[in-house]
Order: structure tokens, then C-alpha cells, then sequence
């Protein structure tokens, strides 16, 4: 291991040092009981709330997928992708977070999002939350992989390991980080991960388009590659039978520019819809301290998101330009943000900038997991098969359930040339189509009933699978993003079944209408 590698490895380790110790801080109270562990007893601060909802989002998709998207195809997915999320951001803020806050302690004072649905609709037989439960379980576990995949990928383009034991000691260093802190410190250091991803954007792109000779001439280089600068094209690179971009006389080739029509721009744009679905999010908005901070949140959370896009994809065209022909395949475009950090900076502080990536990974796949663990511990085994089951008993299940879906998620990230940006989507689609809108229609529309918010979930669950393995397969119109498709057919299913159904019940009406008038008292 070289001079420079070493130096890099002790600066994440400092930073792991530091992760870790934060868990420690906060485990004994994250221990007292399963609503500190799972919700961190509602005490969240406005900058907490915000910067930890939007850390925990992203990802280490941030700093290497969307850069890659844009390094590997140009400026037209990677932007719409990300005003789509920036939208999405903004509307879920400002119209899901303060009556859900409400919503969730006038249900039961309820700490999952399971256990919220099912209280919401006042269920006996606990089937919404067996079946969220599930999906919950499903989509995060996928979710966790590509986390796993991430660390693979950095600690082996780094370090010149194998990708299977670099990506299996990112997931149990991830597994280690939950079990001990629980949502409180997970919440906390995403929120010093949140400073340290901005901060490790900011320094690359600045560094990098120095080197790059400004601004105009990254701008001027991007403009040679057909289709790659603009917002209704895009680049197509010339690839040989292996999958390879082909190289001449050292430049990369690309073909003629794609046709990028309004649908694309819709299919991309879907991503928005995805946050009214987002657990990890939606978390957020019920454990904040005070429902009246939560207009502070969301002006930190749009800053936060807006600039941390913006750079992201600038990263992907300043990155074609000084290693054009460094990634040649698209699974290798995503380590573009690795190749500028460790030859634009001093291997210290690279190694810095590293953490980042290390740190948006940390703050998701802890969250992925830890919910997923809630989920099955406290709404399947305590809400369903064994409902006297202590707090005790709910923690120790908890820990054997984020055991064994790290366990599937470390064998799912196994492949070397998983995408990061395609694993991410196709999890984000299943929140988004299972979950988003239900939430939507639970917490404004009160005609929904129980029979409605189970037929949305399994119809969205189901048309994500259905349109992403068969019908995407046809091409043409029927090649958008699945989320798109899925979101409106489950939209459907609430609405004709509430519908075909009886209304619901006097006492669901009246938490319906408390809430809305502003009552947070408990029914």
C-alpha cells in the first residue's frame, strides 16, 4: 500500500472513529425503549430534522450514481432526475410534513409508518401493516444492497481490494454502526454527513473546474459530444460487444444524439413523486420536536438539496472533460467523483472527501436497515404474532431482523457491475408507487378506506414489478420509469375502491377532521 493510500485510509478511519462514537453517545438512550430507538422519542431540532431527512435520502447515490449518469450520457437525465427530486423535495415538505406530524401522534401516537397506516384506518386484524410491513422489508433490503454496492466500489478503487471483501466490510461496519445507536444517532451523525457531502461537492467541483481550465471550457468541451449539453437530447457512447466505449486516438466516440421527447422528460421527472413514499423522509417529519418547526426544516432541506443536485451533475461534465476516457462503461462512470478527489487533491484531504461518499452511504443504508428491522420487529412480530411481546423482546428481534437482511443485501450487492443509479430507482419506484400515494390520500382525502389503501399498495407494489420486468421490455412509450406508471394505477385502485366500498367508520372521520383543524391530541 503506497504513501498516499495510507494517508487516505487514516483520514476515513478518523472519520468512522468519529461515527462510531457518536453511536456510543447516544446507545444507552436509544436503549431505554423502542420509541427512543426507533423515533428517538419525537426530539428532533429543525437542522436535525432537515439535514438528516435529506442525507439519509440520498445517498452515496449523490456523490457517485447521478455524477455518473451525467459523465457517462450528458446533461439530460442527470437534470431532470434531479428538478424532479428538488420539486418533489419542496411539495412533500410543505404540504405532507406538518399534518403527517399531527396525523402520526393522533394515531396512536404511532412510531413506524406500518403502525401509522394501520392506526390511521383503525384496523383489527392488523392486514396494513402486515402488508406495508412487507413491502417495507422488500424495498429496503434492495436499497441496503445498493448502499453495499457503493462501499464495494469505493474501497476497491481505492485500496486495489476485492470488491467482494471491501463491499462486505462497508456492511458490516454499517451493521455495527445501527445496532448500536439507533435512530437518534443515526439522525445526528446524518446530520454531520449532510455537512460533510455538501462540503466534499463543493471542494471537488470548485478544484476541478479550476483544473479543468474554467467554467466556458468545461462548457466548450461538452458541447463537441453530440447531445451532451442539452436539456432535450442526449448522448449515445459507441460501445464494442463487451459493453466498452470505444476509444480513438485517445478520445472516446459517441454516435448521433438521442431523441429526448416530453414523455422522457416526464418519465425523469417522476422521481419527484417518490418522496410522498420515502420512510426514511417521511420518519423524519414525525419525529421533529415542535410541528412549528417544521417550515424552518424545510427551507434548510431545499438549500441543502438544490445545491448538492446542481454540483452533482456539474461533477459528471467537468469529469468527461479531464478523464474522458478514464470510465468506459457505464457501471465505471460512477467512480468519476472517486477519480477527481484522489487526483485533484492531497492524498489527506482526499481521503476527507472520501468520507463523504463513505458518509452519504453511512446515513442511508443505517436508515434502510433500521426501518426495515422496525418494521418486521414491531409491526409483524409485535403487532401481529406475539402482541404482548416486551420492549425487550421487540429490540432483540430487531437485532437478528438487521442481521438477516444485511445478510441479503450484502448477496444482492455481490455483482461487481451492478449500477448504482438503476439498483436506487428501481427501490425508489417501489416506495414511491407502494406508499406515496397513500400517504397522499390518507392524510387529505377522508372518503379512503381500508379496502382502498390496500388495493392502492399491493396495485402500485405489483404494476412496479409488472412495468419494470415485462412491460418496460417493449420499448418505445412503454420504456418510462416505472414510477411513473405504478404511481397513477395505485392512485386509481385507493380512489374506485374507497369508492365500491362503505365509507369509513364515525371515528375515522373524527381523527380525520381533528387533525385537520389542527388537534394532535391522541383518540
Amino acid at each position: 500500500m503506497s504513501g498516499n493510500t495510507i494517508q487516505i485510509l487514516i483520514a476515513m478511519i478518523v472519520y468512522m472513529a468519529v461515527v462510531i462514537a457518536i453511536g456510543a453517545i447516544y446507545a444507552k438512550r436509544a436503549n431505554k425503549n423502542s420509541e427512543e430507538y426507533f423515533l428517538g422519542g419525537r426530539s428532533l431540532g429543525p437542522w436535525v430534522t432537515a439535514m438528516s431527512a435529506e442525507a439519509s435520502d440520498m445517498s452515496g447515490w449523490l456523490l457517485m450514481g447521478l455524477p455518473g449518469v451525467a459523465y457517462w450520457c450528458g446533461l439530460a437525465d442527470a437534470f431532470w432526475t434531479a428538478f424532479g427530486l428538488a420539486v418533489g423535495t419542496y411539495i412533500n415538505w410543505l404540504i405532507v410534513s406538518k399534518r403527517l406530524r399531527r396525523y402520526s401522534v393522533r394515531a396512536n401516537n404511532s412510531i413506524t409508518l406500518p403502525e401509522f397506516f394501520s392506526n390511521r384506518f383503525r384496523e383489527n386484524k392488523k392486514t396494513i401493516m402486515t402488508l406495508s410491513a412487507a413491502f417495507i422489508l422488500i424495498f429496503f433490503t434492495v436499497y441496503a444492497s445498493s448502499c453495499f454496492v457503493t462501499c464495494g466500489k469505493l474501497f476497491s478503487t481505492l485500496f486495489g481490494a476485492s470488491y467482494q471483501t471491501m463491499m462486505i466490510v462497508g456492511a458490516v461496519f454499517v451493521l455495527l454502526y445501527t445496532l448500536l445507536g439507533g435512530f437518534l444517532a443515526e439522525s445526528i451523525s446524518d446530520f454531520m454527513q449532510a455537512i460533510v457531502m455538501i462540503v466534499a461537492l463543493a471542494v471537488i467541483v470548485t478544484i476541478s473546474t479550476i483544473k479543468a481550465g474554467g467554467i466556458s471550457a468545461v462548457f466548450e468541451n461538452a458541447q463537441q459530444i453530440p447531445g451532451f449539453l442539452e436539456f432535450f437530447g442526449l448522448a449515445t457512447p459507441v460501445l464494442n460487444e463487451e459493453g466498452q466505449q470505444i476509444v480513438e486516438a485517445g478520445k472516446p466516440l459517441f454516435g448521433a444524439a438521442a431523441d429526448y421527447g416530453f414523455l422522457t422528460v416526464c418519465s425523469m421527472m417522476a422521481w419527484g413523486l417518490g418522496y410522498f413514499g420515502m420512510p426514511q423522509v417521511l420518519l423524519r417529519f414525525m419525529a421533529i420536536r415542535k410541528e412549528e418547526e417544521l417550515k424552518r426544516s424545510r427551507r434548510i432541506a431545499m438549500v441543502w438539496v438544490v445545491i448538492s443536485l446542481a454540483v452533482a451533475v456539474f461533477i459528471g461534465i467537468v469529469g468527461r472533460q479531464l478523464y474522458a476516457d478514464a470510465h468506459l462503461t457505464k457501471a465505471s462512470a460512477e467512480n468519476i467523483f472517486i477519480t477527481l478527489a484522489t487526483t485533484s487533491l492531497p492524498p489527506i484531504l482526499a481521503g476527507f472527501v472520501m468520507a463523504g461518499i463513505l458518509a452519504a452511504t453511512i446515513s442511508s443504508s443505517d436508515s434502510y436497515l433500521l426501518i426495515a428491522a422496525s418494521a418486521f420487529a414491531k409491526n409483524i412480530f409485535q403487532g401481529v404474532c406475539k402482541k404482548n411481546a416486551t420492549d425487550k423482546q421487540v429490540m432483540i428481534i430487531t437485532r437478528i431482523t438487521l442481521l438477516v437482511l444485511a445478510l441479503i443485501g450484502v448477496v444482492i450487492a455481490l455483482d461487481e457491475d451492478s449500477v448504482i443509479f438503476q439498483i436506487v430507482s428501481f427501490a425508489w419506484a417501489g416506495f414511491g408507487a407502494t406508499f406515496g400515494p397513500l400517504m397522499l390520500f390518507s392524510l387529505f382525502w377522508k372518503r379512503t378506506t381500508k379496502a382502498g389503501a390496500i388495493a392502492g399498495m399491493v396495485g402500485g407494489a405489483g404494476m412496479v414489478f409488472l412495468w419494470k420486468l415485462v412491460i418496460s421490455n417493449l420499448g418505445g412509450v412503454f420504456a418510462i420509469y416505472e414510477l411513473l406508471p405504478a404511481f397513477i394505477f395505485s392512485s386509481i385502485c385507493i380512489v374506485v375502491v374507497s369508492l365500491l366500498t362503505p365509507a369509513p367508520d364515525k371515528k375515522i372521520l373524527e381523527d380525520f377532521e381533528a387533525v385537520r383543524s389542527g388537534n394532535v391530541e391522541e383518540a
